[in-house]
């Protein structure tokens, strides 16, 4: 196994956006999915991860409901607003761009 990457702040919001454009999920979930996606090279620690989705709902990007977990307990679930789909959209674009120069970059000082 690799080494695990501490995420930016811009970059966990974004990560959290696109895993709940591909369902609802609870906390807990959307860290195990971003970990299993990125073959555990990005872990989402519950103490960045709260604070991050209390962000997100703030800016009425994501929104919360309780519900029930899949071994039964209480859990609340997020999903994505329909201002959370657009926001993703102009993240995942920004995030293009920008990891595109910075490539440019690299390859240059090389």
């Amino acid at each position: 196994m690799g080494k695990s990457i501490d995420l930016l702040q811009g970059t966990l919001d974004l990560l959290i956006l696109k895993t709940l454009a591909l369902e609802p999920m609870h906390g807990w979930g959307i860290a195990q999915r971003i970990q299993q996606i990125s073959k555990d090279v990005l872990q989402v620690q519950q103490g960045s991860l709260d604070p991050a989705r209390y962000r997100l709902e703030q800016q009425g990007w994501i929104a919360a409901e309780w519900g029930a977990s899949e071994n039964n307990r209480r859990a609340k679930f997020y999903r994505l607003t329909a201002s959370g789909r657009k926001q993703l959209e102009r993240e995942t674009s920004n995030w293009t761009r920008l990891s595109a120069a910075i490539a440019q970059v690299l390859e240059a000082a090389s």
